[in-house]
């Protein structure tokens, strides 16, 4: 795995905006290389600005958006069409106003009224959806995502992977059920952190001094048991997209200068 990138921004306002203009770019180069990009998409408030920047920008329509794959790097397990659902954020973000192709974004699935125990059903689902898209130059489970984007809570958790929980043990299965997650919704969906790991370049974006310890602990060394967003590594790449607050107790030689 690569040395990580770290990349600081002022605020979460010009980190989203920059996130954005790095991903516009991103997918034109794949495009323009012959590729469809698979893009994983995340949720939160930084995860949704990203999308919402994208869609304000003129830039957005250099890409081919129905030669874009969509996949989901988790999912709250909530009823189709839930305003927490990271399905329903993402499209009302950006989705719902670019042309995409509908065959080419796969969510994951919702909770259709079995309540908690139909999430690992779904991760079951998902995890084979994967494995249908993977092509056999991928050597493995899932497709190898040409970009993962990832959040990361304040204890170090990313995707639903949070510390010390039964997904961060995981090394067979590629997408799993979590329950008891220690912050709402406690049913969730996620991919563990070996298909994270398939990934080509994964990017962390994170805000806030609240996030300034997991941060320095993800970037110092950290065990993933402990810190499950240190386990989050990209093939090529590792990028931390922080704010100046986020990245507050990293050390001076690893903070590049403030964009």
């Amino acid at each position: 795995m690569a040395t990580p990138d770290v990349a600081v921004h002022a605020d979460p306002d010009v980190l989203a905006a920059a996130v954005a203009a790095r991903l516009v770019t991103k997918l034109v180069d794949l495009q323009a290389a012959g590729t469809i990009p698979k893009i994983v998409l995340t949720g939160g408030g930084t995860g949704t600005a990203v999308l919402e920047q994208i869609r304000a920008t003129v830039a957005r329509d250099a890409v081919d958006w129905g030669k874009v794959e969509f996949y989901w790097g988790d999912e709250r397990f909530l009823p189709p069409g839930d305003p927490e659902r990271n399905e329903t954020q993402a499209r009302a973000a950006l989705l719902d106003h670019v042309p995409i192709d509908p065959a080419k974004v796969f969510p994951m699935g919702a909770d259709e009224g079995g309540g908690p125990a139909g999430a690992d059903a779904a991760a079951e689902a998902y995890a084979a959806v994967l494995a249908r898209a993977a092509r056999p130059e991928d050597h493995g489970p899932v497709p190898t995502f040409d970009v993962l984007m990832l959040g990361m809570g304040g204890e170090g958790h990313t995707a639903s992977v949070f510390p010390h929980s039964p997904a961060v043990y995981e090394t067979e299965r590629t997408v799993v059920g979590v329950h008891g997650c220690p912050k709402p919704p406690p049913t969730r969906v996620s991919l563990t952190l070996p298909a994270i790991r398939r990934a080509t370049e994964v990017w962390i974006m994170t805000t806030g001094g609240g996030k300034a310890a997991a941060v320095a602990m993800g970037l110092g060394g950290a065990g993933e048991v402990a810190i499950p967003v240190a386990g989050a590594q990209g093939t090529r790449r590792t990028r931390w997209l922080l704010d100046r607050a986020a990245a507050s107790k990293l050390p001076r030689d690893l903070v590049p200068s403030i964009g």
